[in-house]
């Protein structure tokens, strides 16, 4: 089976091809912006045609959430364009199109986690550019799975963890927003996700063509998730003295964008289509002296 994945440099898109790399029944074919600019409509539908693979994964996306804010129409193109144009070259090449989303496309204020069918409601450029590329998914293939995830780490590429290793070698003291909740996900486990999902699509017996959520558990707020970053550092030897983390609200640390107060996803969809069970972040943070 031929897989192309888009992204292939970012944090899921690094995993994914390393994954992937190991399997003999698959062959990768791979890309980052610089050989598959998926904004490129031209350039996606030579690409797909010439390389016909019955599996896609978008890996690709423009994550800079505060950016964003003024980098309005590079979002645009990337979150939303780029999809549409996957998408309909997937329909042409009867793909199969695996795409990942975001919790952002939530406004945060529901009580409860979110589930898939729950209203939309982006409160930023992000959110709202990942969320028109969620519907052009929808609109433009008839083979897909959406899966939305949250508060991505892992050792390859930016991430929360990183951030906080490397403030913890700086700063004595940290403040960190505790007003925020959600589940840190390991971008291995996406990786895991997306690849199962992959070998079981055509097996189910009802077209799994749909949204799906994906994220870590148990859900936490950035505070509690420090502490625990802080606390695997100091068992495993990657900091020597941790800082004191002091919990603030998110209005005490403002930010061009804003973040959704509740970005808990309810994964029971998954795990009831495709029998895929929750990231487990803390396990994955056993492998904290690889995140340096």
């Amino acid at each position: 089976m031929k897989v192309l994945i888009t992204g292939c440099h970012g944090q899921v898109g690094h995993c994914l091809v390393e994954r992937l790399n190991k399997r003999s029944d698959i062959e990768v074919v791979a890309h980052d912006r610089d050989v598959l600019d998926i904004t490129d409509l031209d350039r996606v539908n030579a690409l797909i045609a010439d390389i016909v693979p019955e599996v896609i994964i978008n890996a690709a996306a423009h994550t800079a959430v505060d950016k964003a804010e003024s980098d309005i129409e590079p979002s645009y193109a990337i979150n939303r364009d780029g999809p549409k144009y996957l998408a309909m070259a997937a329909e042409n090449a009867n793909a199969l199109l695996l795409h990942i989303s975001t919790d952002y496309v939530f406004d945060g204020t529901k009580l409860e986690p979110y589930v898939e069918d729950d209203q939309t409601g982006p409160q930023g450029i992000y959110g709202k550019s990942k969320l028109a590329g969620e519907q052009a998914v929808q609109e433009h293939c008839s083979k897909y799975a959406i899966l939305r995830t949250a508060w991505v780490f892992g050792e390859h590429g930016n991430n929360f963890v990183k951030t906080m290793l490397r403030l913890g070698v700086d700063r004595p003291e940290l403040g960190i927003i505790g007003d925020q909740l959600g589940g840190p996900t390991y971008a291995g486990d996406i990786a895991d996700a997306l690849i199962e999902m992959m070998d079981k699509f055509a097996t189910l017996e009802n077209d799994p063509s749909g949204v799906y959520h994906f994220s870590g558990s148990p859900h936490v707020s950035w505070y509690e998730f420090a502490r625990e970053i802080f606390s695997k550092a100091k068992k495993h030897g990657v900091l020597e003295n941790i800082p004191v983390v002091n919990e603030i609200t998110a209005d005490q640390y403002p930010l061009p964008a804003p973040r959704p107060a509740n970005s808990r996803l309810d994964c029971s969809k998954i795990q009831s289509v495709f029998g895929i069970t929750s990231s487990d972040w803390k396990l994955a943070l056993n492998n904290i002296t690889e995140y340096k």
